[in-house]
């Protein structure tokens, strides 16, 4: 099996910080639809060449990857004898003892090629996927098959390639070798080139449900939250972005961010100032962006609110619902906050490109949600 990079202790392209890799994700949660549809194409004799997996990040995708991975390599293509026709397969269960499941836990299967994003001559994780990535198939397909001959492709995610790099994987989806099946993962499959995605058969998936989230957090480690609900409510049923709140401290920077609008529009500034330095400090890169990302989750909470005159079930913090409905009671501030909205992401945009004070950043962003507030 083909990965990247070999050193596991180096950060890889198709891992969540925090989270377990998807090939060590024993179950799947709340994506039952999508593996029934698999199933039925794979015992209808009728497996297209090409998937492509598609929804919003962290709910599931890699993990489905490499379950039908390890299910194909597991499961010999099935002959017609005496009695008719085997009896339907109803999970993509594997299991764990089976030296398929052994041999991908060990990145040691030769029946499979993971491509992601991979390390340049400077030992940097590039931004993309590059042709060279692409073009190492070339020699994965010219190996000899085992286990009935099947070979699977991963590649996380579909939507990192550059244009030489999907031109590249086009002309093994136009020609695809023998008891081959390419598995696209893709976050926004418009970035794609249309010709792939017509060459690919989809396979959606959902958000999960609060519940789903709960058991696949538990299966992940993660300590439960103190409230579930807002969990649910920031995560937007991603269990990937739901541990990075966990592991980042995205809840209470959230509740922060709530009682700093509670305050307006007068403005708690040592509070304000308080969560601008944080969000500067070394080391804090990662908590700036997602203080950014919490921003603009907020800003169209209060747009919704305005233009719905209901705030977002359930709430995100305590005492939220009560702050965007008095910030927010009508679809005039609903679109006052909405075209803040679109000014803040515009700012953040180039305040980073720029290297802009991460904290002079995070305080005019604040001072304009105040104007909006006074409005």
């Amino acid at each position: 099996m083909k990965g990247n990079p070999s050193d596991e202790d180096l950060p890889r392209a198709d891992q969540a910080p925090g989270a377990p890799h998807p090939r060590e994700t024993p179950q799947l949660f709340g994506q039952s639809q999508a593996e029934s549809a698999f199933l039925t194409a794979f015992n209808s004799d009728r497996l297209h060449h090409g998937w492509l997996l598609t929804g919003p990040q962290g709910i599931g995708k890699a993990t489905l990857a490499w379950r039908i991975a390890r299910f194909l390599l597991a499961t010999p293509p099935a002959e017609t004898g005496l009695f008719g026709a085997p009896p339907p397969v109803e999970t993509l269960d594997v299991s764990p003892d089976h030296p398929v499941a052994h041999r991908i836990q060990a990145l040691a299967e030769p029946g499979l090629a993971a491509i992601s994003r991979s390390y340049n001559d400077k030992g940097k994780l590039r931004g993309q996927i590059v042709v060279d990535d692409i073009r190492t198939l070339n020699r994965f397909f010219g190996l000899t098959a085992t286990d009935g001959g099947r070979r699977v492709v991963i590649i996380d995610a579909a939507d990192d390639m550059n244009t030489s790099a999907a031109n590249a994987l086009l002309k093994m989806l136009e020609e695809p070798p023998a008891r081959t099946t390419l598995l696209l993962i893709s976050h926004q499959p418009s970035r794609l080139l249309p010709t792939i995605r017509s060459r690919c058969r989809s396979l959606r998936l959902s958000p999960l449900s609060p519940e789903d989230m709960q058991k696949a957090l538990s299966q992940s480690g993660a300590e439960p939250p103190a409230n579930p609900d807002h969990l649910a409510a920031l995560a937007g049923g991603s269990v990937g972005v739901a541990l990075r709140l966990l592991n980042l401290g995205g809840l209470q920077i959230y509740s922060e961010l709530v009682q700093i609008l509670a305050s307006m529009p007068q403005l708690d500034r040592p509070r304000a100032m308080a969560l601008a330095e944080a969000a500067a400090q070394r080391g804090a890169s990662e908590r700036f962006e997602l203080l950014l990302t919490l921003i603009d989750v907020a800003l169209a909470r209060l747009a919704r609110t305005g233009a719905t005159g209901t705030p977002p079930v359930p709430q995100a913090a305590a005492d939220e619902a009560t702050v965007l409905t008095r910030l927010s009671p009508t679809p005039q501030a609903a679109r006052a906050w909405a075209e803040l909205a679109a000014v803040v992401t515009s700012r953040a945009r180039h305040g980073q490109a720029v290297n802009l004070d991460p904290a002079a950043l995070v305080l005019d962003t604040v001072f304009k949600m105040q104007k909006t507030a006074s409005l």
